[in-house]
C-alpha cells in the first residue's frame, strides 16, 4: 500500500501543492511570529533557518515564507528588505553578498490555468554561489543556480542559471563580459 504523501512532503520535493493546507499554514504562521520577534530584533536567525554559517548576517526588515528551507554559509550577508521565497531550498555560499531589496523567489506557479484554479503551487530551488555580489533590487527567479564569484547588477531580474566568475545585468538578465573568478 503507497502511503499518501502530506502537502508539506510535496513542497519540500518542489511537487504540486496545496499552500492553504494547515498544516503548511501553521508553519507560516510560526515563520510570522518568528519574524515579527526578528525584525524587533527580538530573535535570532538559527531560531528559524535552516543553517546559519559563522558572521551570517541578514539585515531587518527580513521576509521569508518557511525559514526552514533557507540555508546560510559563512560570512554571508543580507542587506535591508530582502525577501526569500522559500518553499524549497535556497542555499546561499559563503561570502556572498546581498544588496537591499533583493527577491529570492523558489516559490513557483503551475502555467496551466486549470492547475492554478485548484490553488496549486509549487518551488524550484535556488543555488547561489560563494563569493557572490547581488547587487540592490535584484530578482532570482525559481530554479536559478548562480555559479561562485558571480555579479548580478541592480535591478537585474536572473531567469537563467550565471555561470562561474559571469557578470550580468539588466531584465532579463544577460551577460556583460567575461568575468574571472575572484580570490
Amino acid at each position: 500500500m503507497t502511503s499518501r504523501r502530506s502537502e508539506k512532503q510535496k513542497m519540500l520535493s518542489g511537487d504540486l501543492y496545496v499552500a492553504s493546507d494547515p498544516e503548511l499554514q501553521r508553519d507560516m504562521a510560526q515563520c510570522a511570529e518568528w519574524l515579527a520577534r526578528y525584525n524587533r530584533h527580538d530573535g535570532t536567525l538559527h531560531e528559524r533557518l535552516g543553517q546559519v554559517g559563522t558572521n551570517a548576517t541578514i539585515r531587518a526588515p527580513f521576509y521569508c515564507d518557511y525559514g526552514y528551507n533557507i540555508f546560510l554559509g559563512d560570512n554571508v550577508f543580507l542587506n535591508f528588505g530582502c525577501i526569500v521565497l522559500d518553499v524549497v531550498q535556497v542555499r546561499i555560499g559563503d561570502g556572498t553578498q546581498v544588496g537591499p531589496g533583493v527577491q529570492i523567489l523558489a516559490a513557483d506557479h503551475p502555467r496551466d490555468p486549470a492547475l492554478r484554479r485548484e490553488m496549486l503551487e509549487s518551488g524550484r530551488p535556488v543555488t547561489i554561489g560563494r563569493h557572490v555580489w547581488i547587487g540592490g533590487g535584484a530578482i532570482i527567479l525559481p530554479g536559478i543556480t548562480v555559479g561562485d564569484h558571480a555579479i548580478i547588477g541592480a535591478g537585474s531580474v536572473v531567469t537563467h542559471d550565471v555561470a562561474a566568475g559571469e557578470t550580468v545585468a539588466g531584465n532579463p538578465a544577460r551577460p556583460l563580459h567575461a568575468g574571472m573568478p575572484r580570490g
